[in-house]
């Protein structure tokens, strides 16, 4: 008959407990990144920058001279426009689309409710240049708001190519891989509407993503994001922006921007 020696079963069944519920905890605990990526169409202007970028402090108020605008998107929900336009806000751009698989359900009263108070508006695409072409997603940005008309208060639409917020920051593309496809986008928006389209990007991201390309500044405004006092430094290419997002935490909806100049240059952009 064996001998079990005393107090060598008790720690057998203990080992073996412990076995069991380190195996139940890794069938049942979400990984950390699963459960911090948001749900696909809820991507924003500025969703990466405090993460990546950081936020500093609030550049020094010169509205005289640079003209004050926001960008909403459909969380913001229905926007107070009249508010904004009392503080001061004289343009406005809203989420149209994302990828060729999301469109901003409330896209009418934000794009609409701004230049029926008297803004210049404008629509934006949340590039994901890993689910489809940048020619497709113009196309889609297109057929869903993003179209241009002259009549004066209509500005470019925008590419917003920043962070993905769902997987690789940029996206599984190479630097060259990411340039042609923000090429394709804008030559195909450009053939659609006549105009080029306004870009939207973060200075890290570019450097990053696109190696710091410098090709697309000579036709295409930038639009860039930086939460600071001061714009920084700029992509390659281009000597000064024409739009700044300088805060996500601005009065009554949090994405604020400025416009490098008077309401006049705000207006010759949507004149073309």
């Amino acid at each position: 008959m064996p001998v079990h020696r005393p107090g060598s079963v008790r720690p057998r069944r203990l080992f073996l407990a412990g076995i069991l519920l380190a195996a139940f905890s890794l069938l049942f605990t979400v990984p950390a990144n699963a459960a911090d990526t948001p749900a696909r169409g809820s991507a924003h202007m500025g969703i990466g920058v405090v993460a990546h970028d950081g936020q500093g402090g609030l550049p020094a108020d010169t509205r005289a001279t640079q003209t004050e605008g926001v960008d909403v998107a459909s969380y913001q929900g229905n926007v107070a426009w009249s508010t904004l336009y009392s503080s001061g806000v004289r343009w406005a751009y809203t989420k149209a689309s994302e990828g060729t698989y999301y469109t901003n359900p409330y896209f009418a009263q934000q794009y609409n409710g701004s230049y029926d108070v008297g803004m210049i508006r404008g629509a934006y695409h949340f590039a994901t240049p890993d689910t489809t072409s940048g020619t497709t997603q113009a196309n889609y940005f297109v057929d869903h708001g993003g179209g241009w008309s002259q009549d004066g208060k209509t500005l470019p639409g925008a590419l917003d190519i920043e962070w993905n917020p769902y997987g690789a920051s940029c996206y599984g593309k190479t630097q060259s891989a990411m340039v042609t496809w923000i090429r394709d986008f804008l030559n195909q928006y450009k053939a659609r509407t006549g105009r080029d389209a306004v870009i939207y990007t973060a200075t890290s991201w570019w450097t990053e993503c696109t190696g710091n390309y410098g090709g697309f500044a000579s036709s295409n405004p930038l639009w860039i994001a930086r939460y600071a006092s001061t714009v920084g430094t700029l992509p390659a290419g281009w000597s000064y922006y024409t739009m700044w997002q300088y805060t996500s935490s601005g009065p009554t909806v949090g994405d604020h921007d400025k416009f490098n100049g008077a309401l006049d240059r705000v207006q010759a952009l949507a004149n073309g």
